[in-house]
């Protein structure tokens, strides 16, 4: 596997490496080792599948409250979606900044985002499945989310947003959220 840094503290792309022979290619997506190698998280106690049916489906921008925050790794195994993460770590070097990846089943990228990140996507096509590795279970209570239009972030779309979940669409603002912790 490749592990490729991003522009955001902590986010990295994986990539597989392909070994391929007449049946065609077996390639690992996740490895106890290699993972460790580049000091990530190796436990993860769930994982989950996502389907979205339409086109432009937005899903986010999620993430859980400490102390139940989650690591993910996501990756597109059927379509192509646009992966959206943002940093909200307060004490990052790229708090408040958000940056977004294609992942299809062709590229069968993964990315692996860190807590103290809100995570969400669009499907860029019908019909999408998204595989994600989860480091905690989830706890309702603890689950939270900034709005995928927040212009305390700026988040430009590929998509116009055609499907969305009404928790989705009535997250706070960040700005709201932060100063209601103080």
């Amino acid at each position: 596997m490749l592990f490729s840094r991003t522009c955001l503290e902590g986010v990295w792309l994986i990539e597989p490496v392909p070994k391929h022979d007449d049946r065609g290619f077996f390639a690992r997506t996740f490895c106890v080792d290699e993972y460790a190698r580049s000091g990530l998280e190796t436990r993860f106690g769930q994982h989950s599948l996502s389907y979205s049916r339409l086109r432009g489906t937005v899903r986010g921008m999620h993430f859980q409250r400490d102390p139940h925050a989650e690591v993910k790794v996501v990756g597109c195994i059927r379509g192509a979606i646009w992966d959206v993460v943002i940093d909200l770590r307060a004490d990052s070097p790229s708090y408040r900044r958000w940056a977004a990846f294609d992942l299809t089943a062709q590229n069968r990228r993964q990315l692996y985002i860190p807590t103290g990140f809100a995570h969400g996507f669009q499907s860029l096509c019908d019909d999408v499945e998204v595989s994600y590795l989860i480091s905690g279970t989830y706890v309702p209570s603890a689950a939270s989310g900034v709005r995928y239009n927040d212009p305390a972030f700026g988040v430009r779309w590929p998509l116009p947003p055609t499907v969305m979940s009404g928790a989705d669409r009535s997250w706070p603002d960040f700005d709201d959220l932060h100063h209601a912790r103080s």
